[in-house]
């Protein structure tokens, strides 16, 4: 892969690619290997910062970002960037500092993170939802010298008063910068404008980071331990969100609505990054609200939207959609039923399957329903190689077998940040990152294309038999009367495991008992071992810190609920 193992074998500013920067804990790809991506055209050849610079420059009066009270042109949002980019120099933060971000989904965001990227600062992607244990941890690994904090972003939780309390404990950090609001030792919106934009670019002159510098610390999703910390580079990173508009056939001329975090690799990659790299127009909501996400689609003309996380099945809830209203929308990602969703919209929606980590498989809006509803695509970039493995072995899968989904490629970390041994235990001897995740491979139309079947640790063994719990969910979440479900193992005494199902009730339907689903998912032709032995009906799941389901807080949920009912029984 071409890859130096320390940031000290880096030397900075030998190579027009960098690092010039080098940060410790991280490895580094050499600049031949980024020679090689950008002549490939798998990685851009400039940074994040100049990507806005280049977009406010040709576009200025262009609307680049909008929330819910105001909306700013790429001339606004490049001037006030710069601003916050001196001023951060000033204060005396330097390039390859880290500064740890709990900022939601609004303007201001882009002014910290733009401003943090011209700087040479490395945002550390941490959320509004952690708390002091787990900002701890990042703020001390990091070393992070600020940290950006929203304080109107949770109504119910003083988040300028937790940063302070944060600064206290963690040694390194110096400066915490309130957005909306006050309390910290600055004001992101004094920062931003503190300089006019030809001051403020003479300050930043001299801060060049080279396209195999790190942009961002993003984190793993992992549910069991703390998120471990993830480098995505300039180049890489820019030419990831680049080929994941072409993979959809967008352009600058489209309108991304998003109402998810910002700061996730997701918001990064579908949101943030295309504004500038691509001169996108966003549409922000600070939460999920599916009939104002209506609106926005049709007040601003929205082209491109999708669903991580609840939005497919919220939107599924809404009956009698206007159609006509919400005719500028083009096409709708989504993690999971997109069969459903593109039949109740009426427009072309693709699954879609990415890791942090790099790998990005989708499918262009204008491919079949076999591609995009039965298949999360294919690899987004041409670079990326794919690899399915017999789980814990480097064997090959045979063709149309389920295996682990193993990839390298342009975008492929090159380690988690000062965690070697989770690193040499994540991949290959030749190099191949494992994920854990289940994959199957199939030829459709002549295309080589990848279903998601479930996640190793995901599985459910029945008396030696392995269930796939997203395999069961798929056919359960078919249920008329069902709107979401999560599969997770119960404990049992004879078998070990059971299949229990967590279920999400669609409004005024009931609950199926055990032999009601289980009638009803024999008549999909499902193997009868595999049918839930217990269902309980919920009204949301449990999320992780990062937003997903947790199904470890599931399996201790309905472990506690079996243990309880033995005991009665004496």
């Amino acid at each position: 892969m071409g890859i130096e193992q320390t940031a000290a074998a880096a030397q900075a500013h030998t190579s027009p690619f960098g690092p010039h920067y080098p940060m410790p804990g991280v490895t580094y790809r050499t600049p031949e290997e980024a020679k090689r991506q950008i002549a490939a055209g798998h990685w851009l050849d400039y940074n994040i910062g100049d990507s806005l610079r280049r977009t406010a420059k040709t576009s200025p009066d262009k609307t680049a970002i909008v929330d819910a009270e105001s909306t700013r042109t790429f001339a606004d949002i490049d001037a006030r960037s710069e601003s916050v980019a001196a001023s951060l120099l000033v204060l005396g933060l330097r390039p390859g500092d880290c500064a740890l971000f709990q900022v939601g989904t609004c303007n201001e965001f882009f002014d910290a993170f733009y401003g943090c990227l011209k700087a040479g600062i490395v945002p550390v992607c941490t959320l509004p939802q952690y708390r002091i244990a787990e900002m701890r941890h990042f703020g001390e690994r990091a070393n992070a010298k600020a940290i950006f904090v929203q304080a109107d972003v949770n109504p119910n939780f003083d988040q300028v008063a937790f940063a302070r309390e944060l600064a206290e404990v963690v040694p390194s950090m110096t400066h915490v910068i309130v957005v909306r609001g006050s309390g910290g030792t600055q004001s992101l919106a004094e920062m931003a404008t503190a300089f006019d934009i030809e001051t403020a670019r003479a300050k930043t002159a001299h801060v060049t980071p080279g396209v195999l510098d790190v942009a961002v610390f993003q984190l793993s999703g992992g549910s069991t331990n703390l998120p471990k910390i993830i480098p995505r580079m300039h180049g890489e990173y820019l030419g990831s969100a680049r080929q994941l508009g072409e993979c959809y056939e967008l352009t600058g001329d489209d309108v991304t609505l998003w109402s998810l975090p910002l700061i996730h690799n997701a918001g990064t990659i579908f949101a943030v990054l295309p504004v500038s790299v691509d001169g996108r127009t966003l549409i922000m909501q600070p939460r999920v609200d599916i009939p104002e996400m209506l609106r926005l689609v049709e007040r601003h003309g929205v082209t491109f939207t999708g669903s991580i996380g609840p939005i497919a099945p919220k939107l599924l809830e809404v009956k009698d959609i206007d159609r006509n209203a919400i005719r500028s929308l083009r096409q709708f990602f989504s993690l999971t039923r997109a069969e459903a969703v593109e039949n109740h919209v009426g427009l072309p929606v693709s699954q879609m399957f990415g890791m942090t980590e790099g790998m990005l498989f989708g499918a262009a809006p204008h491919l079949s329903t076999a591609i995009r509803h039965r298949t999360v695509g294919y690899p987004v970039s041409s670079g990326d190689e794919v690899r399915l493995l017999v789980p814990g072995e480097e064997t090959q899968v045979a063709f149309g077998e389920i295996g682990e989904l193993c990839f390298r490629g342009p975008t492929t970390l090159t380690g988690y940040v000062g965690d070697p041994e989770t690193t040499a235990a994540s991949f290959t001897s030749d190099g191949f990152f494992r994920t854990g995740d289940l994959l199957r491979a199939h030829e459709i139309e002549g295309r080589l294309c990848y279903s998601f079947e479930g996640r190793i640790k995901d599985n459910i063994n029945r008396g030696g038999e392995k269930i796939g719990a997203e395999e069961v969910e798929g056919l359960v979440v078919q249920h008329p009367d069902i709107s979401d479900v999560r599969v997770v193992a119960m404990p049992d005494p004879i078998y070990g495991e059971k299949v229990c199902a967590f279920v999400i009730m669609h409004e005024g339907r009931r609950a199926p008992d055990v032999a009601t689903l289980g009638q009803f998912l024999l008549t999909l032709g499902v193997a009868k071992y595999k049918l839930p032995e217990r269902v309980e009906i919920i009204d949301a799941f449990p999320l992780t810190k990062v937003g997903k389901a947790d199904k470890v807080a599931m399996r201790a949920m309905i472990a506690e609920i079996v243990a309880r009912e033995q005991k009665a029984k004496g």
